[in-house]
């Protein structure tokens, strides 16, 4: 893949792929073109085989300021309501994008999130922070509903109801430090280190048994809108299919043998 508004490299030895958003003088700040190529890169990143996990980070000393106000803000002032529509379902495509990549996606906060950037991080499966790296869901902040993007449905999961209430009314930025405390951050590392980390984690999942986590991820969103019945009749059948894959066999194999599995 080459897209020309994004940093995109794949490791073969390793499996990992890393998404740059590089616009580090505008603060990485998201426009139609950038929203576009994300959303499509992350579609491919989920048809390739040889991607087994994928980090997503930002140049420079902020991951992602949201929609730029001159590139996207200004334009949609004089734009019709069908016009607008079809620019809102798309920013949410992205998020479907990820949600729906059957690798694992993981967020490498080199810096501050904001608006559009927070959700993005926020729809991703893990999330990784430099220590200064804050994060705000700032649409109320602009008059728009701070459910965009998907967020109300997002981060109520990560963090409840009540937190989800707060930061998407507020708009307020919390530091790196809350975010880990309320469980919106996995993991706060020393600033520098984020990307490192990120990778290091996507490199350990990618020499995973990537059926099985590919199933885990798609648990995580169905079984949101299941009772618990559905969710064990589910998991049930998930789970009985997984025992006849190779991974699970050689799981078994490995362990008998004393040594490091290789899944497909």
């Amino acid at each position: 893949m080459t897209p020309s508004s994004l940093l995109y490299a794949s490791d073969p030895g390793t499996g990992v792929a890393t998404i740059t958003l590089n616009r580090p003088e505008r603060l990485n700040a998201l426009t139609f073109e950038i929203y576009d190529e994300l959303r499509r890169t992350f579609r491919q990143c989920g048809h390739d085989r040889e991607v087994r996990a994928v980090v997503v980070t930002g140049a420079g000393r902020a991951f992602c300021s949201g929609g730029d106000v001159h590139d996207i803000i200004g334009p949609l002032l004089s734009r019709g309501d069908r016009e607008l529509l079809e620019f809102t379902r798309m920013t949410c495509d992205l998020v479907l994008a990820i949600r729906q990549c059957r690798t694992p996606v993981i967020a490498a906060l080199n810096g501050d999130a904001a608006g559009a950037g927070a959700v993005i991080a926020a729809a991703c499966d893990i999330r990784i922070a430099a220590a200064s790296a804050r994060i705000a869901f700032l649409f109320t902040r602009v008059g728009l509903s701070g459910a965009d993007m998907g967020a109300a449905w997002l981060l109520p999961a990560i963090v409840g109801r009540g937190r989800a209430a707060e930061l998407l009314m507020t708009g307020d930025f919390i530091s790196a430090d809350e975010a880990l405390r309320i469980g919106l951050y996995n993991r706060v590392v020393a600033d520098g280190e984020a990307l490192g980390a990120a990778t290091e984690l996507a490199a350990r999942l990618a020499r995973g048994p990537s059926f099985a986590l590919e199933h885990t991820k798609a648990a995580l969103d169905r079984e949101a809108g299941m009772d618990l019945l559905a969710a064990l009749e589910a998991e049930a059948q998930i789970q009985a299919a997984l025992m006849t894959h190779a991974d699970f066999r050689e799981a078994y194999d490995a362990f008998v043998a004393k040594r490091r599995p290789k899944f497909l």
